[in-house]
C-alpha cells in the first residue's frame, strides 16, 4: 500500500489539520459556543444590526454564564477555568456570530472580571465575580477618554480622598456594555498614581448614557461613562495594583482573544464566499470555476489557516505561561488586519450581494473596522514590535 493511500482526505474547512492539535475538550468548547451562537445569535443578528441594537443583551448574557462564556479562563468564583486556547476557540465562535457579541464577552471576562480577579481583594471578588460569571451582572471597563485613547498616561480622570471615601470625576468613552453594567472598573488618577476602583453603576453621581449612530458594532451597547462627584469608600480602590500596568495587562488578555476572534470573522466571510462562488452562475457556469475567483478563494484559506495557526501557537503559549505581550501584539496586528482583507476579499466575490445584510460580509467588514482600533490601534502594535525588534523606543 503507498504512503499516500492512508492519507487522510483534504478537508475544505480545516486544510491544515489544526484541528489535529485540539484535545476532545477544546472540540466540545467550541461545538457548544458555536451550537448557541448559531441557535441565539445567527437567525437575530442581522436585524439587531439594521437596527441598531442588542435587544437581549441581559438575557444573552445569563445564556453565555449557563455554558461557561464569561470569564472562562479565570478560576474559582464560579468561573469554568478553561485553558487559553478553549477561550480563544470559544471568541472565535463568537465572533463568527458577530464582533458585538465577543466584544460582550470580552469585556465582561478578559477586563472587568480579569482586573477583579487578579488586582482585586477578596471582598470585592466574593461580591462580583460570581455574579458576573453566571450572566447576573454585567461588567464594563473604564479607560479611554475622549481625548486620551492611546495615550491612556494622560487621562484625565482623577479620584480624591476625602476622609476615608474616594471621590471620582471625569468621563470614559467607547465603553462596550457602559449602559447596562451593573459595575464598572474605572481608571484613574490619584495622588499615588493611576489607580483601578470598583464602581457599583448605581452609586450616586454615576451615569452611561448610551453612543448612538455607529457604523460599527451597531449589534452591541456602547456607552460614555460619566463620573460626577462619584463617592465610594475607601475599599473599593483594588488593592492589588498600582500604575498603568493594572490596565495594560487587562488589555493583553482582551487583546489575546481578539487575535482568535478576528479570524471568526474572516470565516464567516470566506465561508459565504465560498458558498456564493459554486452557486452563482456568470458566462454560463459558477463563477468558483473561474481562474481569478479560485486565486482569491485559496489566498483568503491561506491567511485565515496561518492566522489561526498563529492563534494556536500563541494560546498554547500562554497556557505554558510564556505569552510575552510583544507577541500578542503581533497576533493581533496580523490577524485583524488579514480579516479585513478577507472581508474585502470576499465582498468582491459577492459582487454587489456583498452590500447586503442578507449575507455577513460588510456587516464584518464594518465591525472590524472597530476591531482594527480598539484595545490598540494599528499604529501602536507597530510601535511595540518596532521597539522589541530593535531595542529602540519610538514612544519618546
Amino acid at each position: 500500500m503507498s504512503a499516500s493511500s492512508k492519507l487522510p482526505p483534504f478537508d475544505p474547512a480545516d486544510p491544515l489539520g489544526i484541528d489535529d492539535l485540539l484535545e476532545p475538550e477544546d472540540l466540545a468548547v467550541r461545538d457548544t459556543v458555536r451550537a448557541w451562537a448559531a441557535d441565539r445569535v445567527l437567525p437575530h443578528v442581522a436585524d439587531w444590526y439594521e437596527q441598531g441594537e442588542l435587544p437581549q443583551i441581559r438575557e444573552l448574557a445569563r445564556e453565555l454564564g449557563g455554558i461557561g462564556a464569561l470569564g472562562m479562563s479565570l478560576s474559582g468564583y464560579g468561573c469554568a477555568g478553561a485553558s487559553a486556547v478553549q477561550y480563544g476557540l470559544a471568541c472565535l465562535e463568537l465572533e463568527a456570530a458577530d464582533s458585538g457579541i465577543r466584544s460582550l464577552v470580552s469585556v465582561q471576562g478578559s477586563l472587568a472580571m480579569y482586573a477583579i480577579h487578579r488586582f482585586g481583594s477578596e471582598e470585592q471578588k466574593q461580591q462580583w465575580l460570581p455574579r458576573m460569571a453566571a450572566g447576573e451582572a454585567i461588567g464594563c471597563f473604564g479607560l479611554t477618554e475622549p481625548d486620551h485613547g492611546s495615550d491612556p498616561a494622560s487621562m484625565r480622570t482623577h479620584a480624591k480622598r476625602d476622609g476615608g471615601d474616594w471621590v471620582l470625576n471625569g468621563r470614559k468613552m467607547w465603553i462596550t456594555n457602559g449602559s447596562v453594567a451593573a459595575v464598572a472598573v474605572v481608571w484613574a488618577q490619584t495622588e499615588d498614581g493611576i489607580r483601578g476602583f470598583v464602581v457599583p453603576t448605581d452609586s450616586a453621581g454615576f451615569s452611561a448614557p448610551e453612543i448612538k449612530h455607529k457604523w460599527s458594532l451597531r449589534a452591541s451597547v456602547t456607552s460614555e461613562l460619566v463620573l460626577d462627584d462619584v463617592r465610594l469608600p475607601a475599599d473599593a480602590v483594588l488593592p492589588e495594583v498600582f500604575g498603568l500596568k493594572g490596565p495594560l495587562s487587562c488589555l493583553s488578555h482582551a487583546r489575546y482573544g481578539i487575535v482568535w476572534g478576528a479570524m471568526g470573522a474572516a470565516r464567516s466571510c470566506f465561508e459565504a464566499a465560498v458558498d456564493y462562488a459554486k452557486s452563482r452562475e456568470q458566462f454560463g457556469r459558477p463563477i468558483g470555476g473561474f481562474q481569478l475567483t479560485q486565486a482569491k478563494l485559496a489566498d483568503m484559506a491561506v491567511e485565515l489557516h496561518k492566522g489561526i495557526l498563529l492563534a494556536h501557537h500563541l494560546g498554547r503559549r500562554m497556557d505554558a505561561g510564556r505569552l510575552r505581550p510583544e507577541q500578542v501584539s503581533f497576533g493581533k496586528l496580523n490577524n485583524v488586519r488579514e480579516a479585513i482583507e478577507i472581508c474585502r476579499t470576499s465582498r468582491t466575490i459577492l459582487g454587489a450581494n456583498g452590500i447586503s445584510l442578507e449575507y455577513p460580509v460588510m456587516r464584518h467588514a464594518t465591525n472590524l473596522e472597530s476591531v482594527l482600533t480598539y484595545e490598540g490601534t494599528v499604529e501602536m502594535h507597530q510601535l511595540v514590535l518596532g521597539k522589541a525588534l530593535t531595542g529602540l523606543d519610538a514612544f519618546r
